[in-house]
């Protein structure tokens, strides 16, 4: 798979575990090579991981979670606002897979929102916003979904936070697991990509409000940042 450089030694690779790997060598894919808003022509540096293939890991993040969760009906814990995209396209596949199986599984969906950044930077503080009374997890099979996890501790608190409540089963499903200098050492039950420890945006991910309607992930530049900070 050839980037921008013309390589295929630097192209992303399945990991040991769930997930895609992309080195911290991969050059990623020239802008030149997609379509992406006009607005934004000024602001990123590079294609991290097409929409294309976001799409098709998706799916097969689907399948391995269908063949964990067993019989038991979902309740889909989406983090907002970033992991919305996301996530509305794993429950599509997860509702495909289960209309076309023989298993009757309940799908149902609720919204949280978790806020630990300013501009780029992770803080140590962690909000939890809205969502429903998460007592009625109580003895239920939860799939948290995100967008990213770097660090690991937004969703360990979160975890211990849900933990309260005693639900029979919790899993985490994230699209992205980013490679930290001060990794936490959590990693999520399903994740699709492996990424350096880079700012990226797109697929709802944001800067500040802004590239949730870019479709690929991109690397946001200088630029970028600058026009967008608050």
């Amino acid at each position: 798979m050839a980037g921008q450089g013309g390589s295929s030694s630097a192209a992303p690779r399945r990991g040991s575990g769930r997930g895609v790997v992309i080195s911290d060598d991969w050059p990623g894919y020239s802008l030149d090579l997609f379509t992406y808003p006009q607005h934004y022509y000024e602001d990123l540096e590079y294609v991290l991981i097409p929409h294309g293939i976001i799409v098709d890991r998706t799916e097969c993040l689907a399948k391995g979670i269908m063949q964990d969760i067993g019989d038991n009906n979902i309740v889909v814990l989406c983090v907002l606002k970033g992991g919305y995209k996301f996530c509305a396209d794993l429950v599509e596949h997860i509702k495909t897979l289960i209309r076309n199986s023989e298993r009757s599984i309940s799908v149902k969906v609720d919204f949280v929102r978790l806020k630990s950044y300013h501009n780029d930077q992770s803080t140590q503080d962690m909000q939890i916003i809205g969502g429903d009374d998460l007592s009625k997890l109580t003895g239920k099979s939860v799939l948290i979904v995100e967008d990213i996890i770097g660090t690991g501790r937004t969703m360990k608190a979160l975890l211990n936070n849900i933990d309260k409540y005693k639900p029979k089963m919790i899993k985490v499903a994230s699209l992205l697991v980013k490679r930290t200098y001060q990794p936490d050492g959590y990693r999520p039950d399903y994740y699709g990509f492996e990424i350096p420890n880079l700012f990226v945006v797109g697929y709802a991910l944001d800067y500040n409000e802004h590239f949730r309607d870019l479709n690929h992930i991109c690397v946001i530049n200088d630029n970028g940042k600058g026009k967008y900070e608050v």
